[in-house]
């Protein structure tokens, strides 16, 4: 279990919460929520389910006839639900 809570590398964490900053604030209490959501997030998802997860989204972001199976296929919609259940925790605990 200790080594799927350290399987984000930091890189990636710090780009969660700089994004989550920007969306919920920038004070210190905003940072501590950040970052308690990154690590609850960790504790739920394999990092590796997590960048499929955030590659289906960016994906769903372009437009066009071939990036239709990020918005349609059970893969990606179980990807993205598993990401958002983790999120969703993530939010009960830390905001």
């Amino acid at each position: 279990m200790a080594a799927r809570l350290n399987d984000y590398p930091t890189a990636a964490r710090a780009d969660y919460v700089f994004a989550c900053m920007a969306t919920n604030g920038q004070g210190r209490d905003v940072l501590e929520k950040c970052a308690c959501s990154i690590d609850v997030i960790a504790s739920i998802l394999p990092y590796e389910a997590y960048v499929q997860a955030e590659t289906v989204l960016s994906m769903r972001q372009v437009g066009g006839e071939r990036m239709s199976i990020f918005r349609s296929s059970a893969m990606a919609n179980a990807l993205v639900a598993e990401l958002r259940r983790a999120q969703a925790e993530a939010e009960i605990l830390c905001f």
